[in-house]
């Protein structure tokens, strides 16, 4: 009978950090406990193309909370002798003793003390693809090592939590993973067939109402601008009509912006997608929150590819709020429009509402002469920008 070859154990080679985590938590611990995507196939990500999927194995994830609960340790210490602050010179006390394959732990642990150590962010795109039985030991190490933590994150997809167990997500939420982020980016199954998403709208919902029915505040985003022109109206109402029937905690809105590698730059170069521009963009966005009823959740414009950073607020009180601030875009002459979106885009405007500081429009009015924008060309120019920012 012939003999099966087992694979070799994987060498642990260190503390290791993924490339992306929701703005939300720019403080959190980073831990990773999966490598890149397991999906892969979405039409408008740049993030992970080229790279091989695998998952970490748990007990290198428990070596990296080890690692940085060392340096935790050492950071509280030096300083509880000066009043509860680091000094620099502690920063290179410290530094000193850390050998070079740690130095990324240290890192880790320093940027985490200097945000007040408050969350914890489990990296890559899709934590929740491994066993839930692994994921829970990881989950109850971090709170044996840091129990004051109040947050425990992940990004996962709807594909993937409509096939876990309730019992298994309760365990998890039991276990201290309280909040997860969904990229719904559309309730409409139009637009999530043609942007090869892999799942839809009712897998959406499914997961989303997975998540709260086990305890766990509910982050999704929502992408203006995913179903280009052709889809535009359906994109808004479906996408609306999906997170009615879930009521997650948070809807975050990322308007689409297309980097040039990406296999969706390939379709709008073709002629296949039509990007829409800031105005249409903005027409779609207060379409959307127009149909959003009937639920609670605080709607969050996070991100620098948003033109309205203000369109913020809990529903359903503040939505005549932030609808407003729309029409009010979208009431001012073309020329007036570009300088909001140009120094928006240039950072600066922060705020609609910057418009009526005579300096700080002045400064933007200067810039849309500079670069010769007009409302014929502004969609190109703000294009660009938006491009640094993916």
């Amino acid at each position: 009978m012939p003999t099966r070859t087992r694979k070799p154990a994987e060498v642990y080679h260190g503390f290791e950090q993924g490339p992306i985590r929701p703005p939300s938590e720019a403080d959190s611990l980073l831990i990773r406990v999966t490598r890149n995507c397991p999906w892969n196939h979405c039409r408008f990500c740049p993030v992970y193309k080229g790279a091989r999927f695998s998952l970490r194995p748990v007990d290198h994830v428990i070596e990296d909370i080890e690692r940085v609960h060392h340096y935790v340790d050492a950071i509280h210490a030096a300083a509880e002798g000066d009043g509860g602050r680091l000094t620099p010179a502690e920063v290179s006390r410290i530094g000193t003793s850390v050998e070079p394959a740690d130095n990324a732990a240290f890192q880790a642990a320093l940027h985490w003390f200097a945000g007040g150590m408050q969350s914890v962010f489990l990296q890559d795109a899709n934590s929740l693809v491994i066993k839930p039985g692994d994921l829970e030991a990881v989950l109850k190490h971090l709170r044996r090592r840091f129990p004051w933590v109040q947050r425990i994150t992940s990004y996962a997809r709807s594909h993937t939590i409509a096939r876990i167990t309730q019992p298994d997500l309760q365990a998890l939420a039991a276990a201290g993973l309280n909040r997860i982020h969904i990229g719904l980016e559309s309730g409409a199954d139009a637009v999530l067939a043609r942007m090869r998403k892999g799942t839809t709208k009712a897998g959406h919902i499914k997961a989303g109402c997975k998540v709260k029915a086990a305890g766990m505040e509910l982050s999704e985003y929502v992408m203006p601008g995913l179903g280009g022109r052709e889809l535009s109206r359906i994109h808004a109402l479906e996408t609306a009509d999906a997170l009615n029937q879930i009521d997650p905690d948070f809807i975050r809105l990322r308007t689409l912006a297309i980097p040039n590698h990406t296999e969706l730059a390939g379709d709008r170069d073709r002629g296949h997608f039509e990007k829409m521009g800031d105005r249409e963009t903005a027409e779609e966005v207060l379409l959307f929150l127009e149909h959003l009823d009937g639920i609670t959740s605080m709607v969050k414009s996070d991100h620098i590819l948003n033109l309205f950073q203000e369109v913020e607020g809990r529903l359903p009180e503040d939505k005549a709020v932030m609808t407003g601030v729309i029409r009010d875009f979208l009431a001012l002459p073309p020329e007036a429009q570009v300088v909001f979106q140009t120094g928006r885009r240039l950072g600066l405007l922060a705020r609609f509402s910057d418009m009526a500081i005579p300096a700080r429009r002045r400064r933007a009015e200067q810039a849309v002469e500079s670069y010769g924008i007009r409302p014929d060309n502004v969609d190109t120019a703000v294009e660009e920008i938006m491009k640094r920012f993916i």
